[in-house]
């Protein structure tokens, strides 16, 4: 049950950690537009700088949940 549970949290973590990237590059880059008044370039560029933050993470945490799952089907066969 508890090896259950960790990996559903496992599994949301990478969603939620991609759309809080972006998120907050929305954000950041929404204030700094309104401060500046540079609508909407520093958006845009934060937005894509917060999108390539989150896909580059869950690709990381894609390839260690892959190595894990290698790892436990090796063991399963020894």
């Amino acid at each position: 049950m508890t090896s259950e549970v960790a990996g559903a949290a496992d599994e949301g973590w990478g969603t939620s950690a991609l759309i809080g990237s972006v998120l907050s590059g929305l954000l950041i880059g929404y204030l700094l537009d309104r401060w500046l008044g540079t609508d909407p370039w520093l958006t845009i560029g934060f937005v894509v700088l917060g999108s390539y933050s989150g896909f580059r993470g869950m690709w990381q945490y894609a390839n260690i949940v892959g190595e894990r799952q290698e790892e436990e089907r090796r063991r399963a066969r020894d």
